[in-house]
């Protein structure tokens, strides 16, 4: 979950949790990140068994598709509820969200 923390790794994971997969362009485009900081941002994330990377080609250009793995999506979950409980402990919030256990890993 610490790896997620990181403000760049946060938005990369929560843009890839809204869909099935995202080519590595896009991520680029709405992360505001250049190509090398995205690539080792995403390698750490692959490294933690929280991103899959597939490199295929459209056509003769080469696409880099990436997608969050279901031990990513349990990990953005947890880091999620966790901010939740933690603005519900300084009376910010009403009710915080349902407790989740902790990913493995």
């Amino acid at each position: 979950m610490i790896v997620i923390h990181e403000p760049a790794r946060l938005m990369i994971v929560a843009l890839l949790y809204t869909v099935d997969s995202a080519d590595f362009l896009f991520l680029q485009r709405e992360t505001g990140l250049s190509k090398g900081n995205l690539s080792v941002h995403l390698a750490k994330l692959e490294q933690a068994g929280y991103v899959r990377i597939e490199k295929t080609y459209r056509g003769k250009s080469p696409l880099t598709l990436c997608s969050l793995t279901e031990t990513g999506k349990e990990a953005f979950q947890y880091y999620w509820c966790s901010l939740h409980h933690l603005v519900a402990a300084t009376g910010n919030s009403d009710e915080p969200p349902a407790i989740m256990p902790a990913p493995a890993g």
